[in-house]
């Protein structure tokens, strides 16, 4: 598709998507607990709606009047044999966290996704999973999907120290452990998003977490809530920097989640003199805020250690708000963004080039060199990645002239459906 180019100036303000994290888990928790849950403003995307379909299949009653979604969760024991294969879409969130659910059932199930799905290593899950008494296996080593993935009744308690960074095999690994006979202790290599711990509390769960070492004890019983999703910060991180870079700009963000294991961009915007005000809505128990941005002259900073992981979806946006700051950003301990939808670390380098920014990839991140005035006349790629996807169509609106052509638009609704409207409704003001 065509991009737009050469912006005057975006305006206006926004209701940022509900968040993709808490969507996910929204609906894995009221399929897993006893009784009803309601979720309001839940994200109606792609990856969120192959979870819904997986619990489905799983024997769940799920239904959406296009306001609220109602489960009828009848607790783990209540998931069924699927009579068909899982679909999981691009969903790693879902094939993850739904293999540490399924981890207490007796029955065999296939999971799958699509080709890019297919290319994402699942061996960090499959490998602590096998540890406590499940039978699951993918393609090779790595463990790519498909996945097979047979459960135990007899689901062991496991101590186990995280390779990497990854709330998605933290997560697995607890829903894993409310099924297993005993006391499970899982240490994080570093403090990731703690919406799966937060959630546990929240449906009537224990959990113990003290600083990276979190304790959950097997045999819980959890109990339907209702659930209002508070805005996706991930989504918005793309117009917080299009408000910042894009001149004569000023966006509100209204229902931004700031959850501070995900506010790691507002910390960088802040170490970058960008303009940004946070008003935080008081009395909300799942934490969101107004945002407000606008046009600022940036300097470049360096991103690294314990922020990576509150930040670390936010990445390929912040890369290109680098390459309008002075000086050189460097952006490090960012291994991770390797076995993302795509390669980030590649992808972004190769499509911001095209633009004519100055970024050199490294093993672990990026050294980016601004401020640099971007071109046009550049055929751009998604890479099967809404992220890729979203930071490209951002990167366009900073080109002065000639023309940007964007492959592979449709990986955007895979977590902002909405992504191009907000978009015209912020440049028509």
């Amino acid at each position: 598709m065509k991009l737009n180019i050469n912006s005057k100036g975006l305006n206006g303000t926004i209701k940022v998507p509900g968040d993709k994290s808490i969507s996910h888990r929204s609906i894995i928790f009221g399929s897993i607990a006893h009784g009803q849950t309601i979720v309001h403003d839940i994200l109606r995307s792609d990856d969120v709606l192959s979870t819904i379909g997986v619990f489905k299949d799983l024997g769940v009653s799920i239904e959406d009047d296009g306001q609220t979604i109602k489960v009828e969760g009848k607790g783990f024991e209540g998931l069924k044999k699927p009579s068909n294969d899982l679909d999981m879409g691009n969903s790693g969130t879902s094939i993850r966290l739904i293999s540490g659910v399924l981890a207490g059932s007796d029955f065999e199930v296939k999971m799958f996704g699509d080709s890019s799905l297919s290319k994402r290593p699942m061996d960090r899950v499959t490998l602590p999973l096998s540890q406590m008494g499940v039978d699951i296996h993918g393609q090779s080593e790595k463990a790519y999907p498909p996945l097979t993935e047979i459960g135990s009744k007899n689901l062991q308690p496991i101590e186990y120290k995280l390779p990497v960074a990854s709330a998605q095999v933290k997560s697995a690994l607890i829903f894993a452990a409310l099924q297993a006979r005993g006391t499970s202790t899982i240490i994080e290599k570093k403090i990731t998003r703690n919406h799966t711990e937060d959630m546990i509390v929240q449906f009537g769960g224990k959990i113990d977490v003290d600083g990276k070492t979190i304790k959950v004890e097997g045999g819980q019983k959890l109990h339907g809530q209702e659930i209002t999703v508070p805005g996706d910060i991930s989504s918005a991180a793309f117009f917080l920097v299009a408000g910042l870079t894009v001149p004569n700009s000023k966006i509100v963000l209204e229902n931004v989640g700031i959850n501070p294991t995900r506010t790691g961009i507002i910390d960088v915007i802040e170490a970058m003199n960008g303009k940004i005000e946070v008003i935080n809505n008081e009395g909300d128990a799942n934490l969101s805020a107004t945002i407000k941005v606008e046009t600022s002259d940036l300097v470049a900073t360096e991103i690294s250690g314990d922020i990576i992981p509150r930040l670390i979806d936010e990445l390929p946006i912040i890369a290109l708000l680098a390459t309008q700051a002075k000086g050189k950003t460097v952006i490090k301990d960012a291994a991770e963004l390797k076995v993302k939808e795509t390669n980030r670390i590649d992808a972004v380098a190769k499509e911001l080039t095209k633009l004519g920014a100055d970024i050199e990839p490294t093993e672990d991140g990026m050294i980016i060199t601004g401020p640099t005035k971007l071109k046009g006349n550049a055929n751009l790629e998604s890479y099967h990645d809404h992220r890729i996807g979203m930071m490209g169509a951002v990167a366009a609106l900073l080109v002065e002239n000639g023309t940007v052509e964007l492959e592979g638009a449709d990986a955007i609704p895979v977590s902002y459906p909405q992504f191009f409207d907000h978009l015209e409704k912020l440049e028509d003001k």
